[in-house]
C-alpha cells in the first residue's frame, strides 16, 4: 500500500484553483468530518451551474428592463446605480455585468462554504423579485 508512485493529494486540502480543476474527479466531500469543515473541490455540480447561470441571466434581464424603463421616463431607484449612470453613462451596464459575473464566480468557487450557499440562493431570489417587479412596471408602461 505504501509503494505508491505518486503522492496522495488528500493529505492537504484542495486549493481554490489547481491543476485538477479541469481534470480532477472530486466533486464533493465523502467523509463526514470533511463535509463539516467545507473546502474546495475539483468539479462543481450541475445544480450550482444552473444557479449561477440563473443569477447572470437575471442580471442581464434586469439590465435590459432597466434600460427600457429609463427610456420610457422611469427613474432608477437604486441611488448607487443612479449615480453610476449619471457619472459613466452606458458603460455602467458593462461594469454592472462584470461585477455580478465576477461575484457569481467567486461564490461558485466557495460553494461548499455555508455563507456562499446561502448567498447564492438569496441573490437568485432577490434578482427574481427585481425582474418580476420590472415586468409589472413594463406592463403598466405599455398599457
Amino acid at each position: 500500500m505504501e509503494n505508491r508512485a505518486c503522492q496522495d493529494r488528500r493529505k492537504k486540502p484542495t486549493p481554490i484553483l489547481s491543476r485538477y480543476t479541469l481534470i480532477g474527479r472530486r466533486s464533493a466531500f465523502r467523509r463526514k468530518e470533511d463535509q463539516l469543515k467545507a473546502g474546495y473541490v475539483d468539479r462543481y455540480s450541475e445544480r450550482l451551474l444552473i444557479c449561477i447561470v440563473l443569477i447572470v441571466g437575471l442580471n442581464i434581464l434586469d439590465t435590459l428592463f432597466t434600460i427600457v424603463i429609463l427610456a420610457s421616463g422611469g427613474l432608477e431607484l437604486n441611488p448607487i446605480v443612479r449615480w453610476a449612470i449619471d457619472s459613466y453613462g452606458d458603460i455602467t451596464w458593462a461594469i454592472k455585468f462584470a461585477l455580478v459575473a465576477c461575484g457569481a464566480l467567486i461564490l461558485c468557487l466557495h460553494c461548499h462554504f455555508r455563507l456562499a450557499k446561502v448567498s447564492i440562493m438569496v441573490i437568485a431570489v432577490l434578482f427574481s423579485g427585481v425582474v418580476m417587479y420590472q415586468l409589472m412596471l413594463l406592463r403598466y408602461i405599455n398599457m
